[in-house]
C-alpha cells in the first residue's frame, strides 16, 4: 500500500510541437498515443506510480489551456489538484507553487516530482528504485534526483558527476552529487562517459515537502515570500485568481539553477531501467521495437518493401504501404501527413507553422 504522505507532482505544461503532426500546440505530446498502445504518455506516468502514490494525492501542474485534458485523462485524481500555471515560468516556479500547496494540505508530504513524457521499460525496478528514494527522504532533509545510467554519448541531456566514493550511511545505493553537468558537445560526452560516475539527469526529484520549501527560503527568497503570502488563498475559490496575479511575478528560472546547484544536501540514485526522455521521433525509434533492417513502426497495416531505419507512425486504420526509404520519419495524423529525414526532424517545427 502506498504510504499515507507519499505526493506525485507530474510537471505537463510543455507546449512543443515535436511529434508534429500528433502533437500541436492545442495537444502537446504529454497528451497523446505516442506508443501507439491505448494510453497517452501523461496517463503512462500516473501508471507506473501505482503502487507508490494515491490518487488522492497525485498533483499535475499544468497550463489554464490543458486543465481539461488532464481531466479528462485522469478521472480518478481530484480535480482539485490539477493546478493551472498563467504563464510559463520555467521549472522551478511551477515546483514552487505546487509544494507550498501541497504542504497547505499534508505538511508531512514526501514528494516525487516528474516530467510528464518519459517512458520506462522496466516499470518494477523503477517502482523499486523510487520507493528506496521514497523512504530516504521522507524523514531527512536530503534532495535526491534519480541519474541515469548513459548507454551513449548523448548530446541531448544534461549530466549528474557523482562522488561514487560518498555512498549514503542510510542507502549504499545513493551517492553525494559533485556537480551538475549541462548539456554537452559530442566529445564532451564521450569524455563522461568514459567514467563511471557520470549519469544522465533525467529530471526527477525526490523530497520532503519540507527540505524543498526550506531550499526556496534560503536560495530563492523572493520567490519563497511570493507562494509564502499565497497561503490564506490556497484551496479556496480564491486560489487561481490569486495565482494569476502572483505568478508572472516569478523569475523564469529552472529548479537546476534555482536550487539544486545551491543546496548543500545533494544526492544522486544511479538507475537503470530503460528510461527516455520522449523528445524527438528519433528518440522514440531508439525506444521502440525494430525489424531486422532498423524501421520502428507503430500502426495497424503497415507494408515495408526495400526501407531501411524509418521511423513510421499511423496509427489510423489506414493502409501504409513503403519502398526504398532510409533514414525517415512517416506520419500521420487525421489530415496531415509528414515524410521528414530523420536527421532534419529539427526543421519539424518549420514544417508545422507552429510558433
Amino acid at each position: 500500500m502506498p504510504r499515507i504522505n507519499n505526493h506525485l507532482v507530474i510537471m505537463a505544461g510543455g507546449v512543443g510541437s515535436r511529434f508534429w503532426p500528433m502533437s500541436t500546440a492545442e495537444t502537446p505530446k504529454q497528451f497523446i498515443d505516442v506508443l501507439g498502445i491505448g494510453k497517452t504518455l501523461l496517463q503512462l506516468t500516473v501508471e507506473r506510480f501505482g503502487s507508490l502514490v494515491s490518487p488522492e494525492n497525485i498533483w499535475v501542474v499544468t497550463n489554464e489551456r490543458y486543465a481539461d485534458i488532464v481531466a479528462q485523462q485522469l478521472p480518478n485524481m481530484p480535480r482539485t489538484n490539477i493546478l493551472c500555471e498563467p504563464c510559463r515560468r520555467n521549472t522551478a516556479p511551477c515546483i514552487a507553487y505546487v509544494s507550498w500547496r501541497i504542504k497547505s494540505k499534508d505538511p508531512k508530504a514526501n514528494i516525487v516530482v516528474t516530467p510528464s513524457d518519459h517512458i520506462v521499460m522496466n516499470i518494477q525496478e523503477f517502482q523499486r528504485v523510487v520507493g528506496d528514494c521514497m523512504k530516504f527522504t521522507c524523514d531527512t532533509d536530503a534532495i535526491v534526483t534519480l541519474g541515469m545510467k548513459p548507454t551513449r554519448p548523448e548530446t541531448g541531456y544534461g549530466y549528474i558527476q557523482a562522488n561514487l566514493a560518498a555512498p549514503s550511511l542510510r542507502n549504499k545505493g545513493i551517492f553525494r552529487v559533485d556537480s551538475f553537468r549541462e548539456k554537452p558537445d559530442l566529445e564532451t560526452a564521450q569524455e563522461y562517459i568514459s567514467h563511471k560516475n557520470y549519469f544522465w539527469n533525467a529530471g526527477i526529484f525526490i523530497w520532503n515537502v519540507n527540505t524543498i520549501v526550506n531550499a526556496f527560503r534560503m536560495y530563492q527568497p523572493k520567490m519563497a515570500k511570493i507562494f509564502e503570502s499565497m497561503l490564506p488563498a490556497y484551496g479556496t475559490a480564491a486560489e487561481q485568481e490569486t495565482v494569476n496575479e502572483k505568478f508572472p511575478t516569478c523569475e523564469n528560472i529552472s529548479v537546476d539553477y534555482a536550487i539544486m546547484e545551491k543546496a548543500e544536501e545533494i544526492f544522486v540514485c544511479p538507475a537503470d531501467f530503460g528510461w527516455s526522455d520522449l523528445g524527438t521521433w528519433g528518440s522514440l525509434q531508439t525506444q521502440t521495437k525494430r525489424d531486422l533492417y532498423g524501421n520502428a513502426c507503430i500502426g495497424q497495416d503497415i507494408s515495408l518493401y526495400e526501407t531501411y531505419n524509418c521511423m513510421i507512425h499511423t496509427t489510423q486504420e489506414k493502409k501504409v504501404v513503403v519502398q526504398g526509404l532510409d533514414g525517415y520519419i512517416i506520419a500521420e495524423n487525421n489530415d496531415t501527413l509528414l515524410i521528414c529525414k530523420l536527421s532534419e526532424e529539427q526543421r519539424i517545427k518549420q514544417f508545422s507553422g507552429e510558433n
